[in-house]
């Protein structure tokens, strides 16, 4: 009963301060799903990675910090934590009772998200036009912006090419780093409750239930050769691994971070 009772005084401080909120697309848009959208483990905590060019063009200021990218990995989660040199007791506690603000975390990926991290979990779904303007959108309404609409720039990020920037929200018990990547879904027009995807766990194991392919239609071939199908509907070419991915990986992993 107590433990009810916690919940419930949780859920009245902070059930209204669900910042940023998932943007739902249009229900009965019907396109072609040509648009990959993956989702990485990295062990407590999960990051969204889409496309580059879908993000830049919503938020050019990426594509100015990151020029080259092939893919972002975005991550949200608290201030503090997040940033942190050290993970403390108090660091923790002060995350998730009194947290000071959010961080949104952007890596510029040189690869696919499963070609840069071979070694975490990785999976992914298809989306169609009107579900990728919306999770663009979303993921945009996730960073703060100063009085002229620009980024507020924080520290280096955690690995690779990466950066931190101030985000909008608060995170708590029932806003966390993975109840912000469930919003993401949302936001890309999966039917998921967000409500209790508090764990990495969840999330990666309601995409790898509800998952959607991609349309195959026909790519472009040599004068002379047969056509040849692709997912997306673009040639498909051999992009390296990320360098020092593994180290990446193990990196994220010893740090143990999921706020």
């Amino acid at each position: 009963m107590k433990a009810a009772g916690l919940l419930f005084v949780l859920f009245v401080l902070y059930g209204c301060s669900g910042k940023p909120y998932a943007v739902e697309p249009d229900a009965d848009a019907d396109s072609l799903r040509t648009s990959e959208l993956y989702v990485v483990s990295h062990g407590w905590h999960v990051g969204i990675a889409i496309a580059a060019e879908e993000l830049n063009a919503v938020i050019p200021e990426l594509e100015k910090r990151f020029t080259g990218a092939e893919y972002y990995e975005i991550g949200w989660g608290d201030e503090g934590f997040y940033q942190a040199n050290e993970i403390t007791i108090g660091v923790t506690l002060r995350a998730i009772v009194w947290s000071r603000g959010a961080v949104v975390h952007v890596v510029a990926l040189p690869a696919s998200p499963t070609e840069y991290f071979p070694v975490s979990r990785v999976v992914h779904t298809c989306l169609n036009t009107e579900e990728v303007e919306s999770l663009a959108r979303y993921l945009s309404n996730s960073f703060s912006r100063d009085g002229d609409g620009n980024l507020l720039e924080l520290k280096r990020g955690l690995y690779g090419n990466s950066q931190f920037y101030d985000g909008e929200g608060r995170y708590h018990l029932l806003n966390t780093s993975n109840k912000w990547a469930a919003k993401a879904l949302k936001s890309a027009g999966m039917d998921i409750s967000t409500t209790f995807k508090l764990t990495a766990d969840s999330v990666m194991g309601f995409v790898e239930e509800n998952r959607k392919d991609c349309a195959r239609t026909a790519a472009p071939a040599a004068p002379g050769q047969p056509l040849s199908e692709s997912p997306s509907g673009h040639e498909s070419l051999p992009r390296p691994a990320g360098p020092g991915a593994s180290e990446t990986t193990g990196r994220i992993a010893a740090r143990g971070w999921g706020l």
